[in-house]
């Protein structure tokens, strides 16, 4: 998925229905060594990330983790401009 990808106008987070950022590859990542998925969606209101597997958005509630304020502080200076 590339910022361009007009997929990202319509998709929302599933818990408050509001808009979600496209995280880069390298802010998808969590501070812990545990694999995950090359990008995210990220949903600053609530800190909660979903992942993209294979290019589809894992966007069940259940799929969503929940930052720390530590790392939604780290995502919130590489997505603001």
């Amino acid at each position: 998925m590339n910022p361009d990808d007009p997929l990202l106008k319509i998709l929302a987070c599933p818990l408050d229905k509001g808009p979600l950022v496209l995280l880069p590859p390298e802010a998808a990542l969590p501070a812990d060594p545990a694999p995950l998925p090359e990008q995210a969606l990220y949903n600053p209101r609530l800190h909660r990330r979903y992942p993209i597997v294979d290019g589809i958005p894992q966007l069940l509630p259940s799929s969503g983790e929940q930052v720390t304020e530590d790392e939604h502080e780290r995502l919130l200076k590489l997505i603001s401009p």
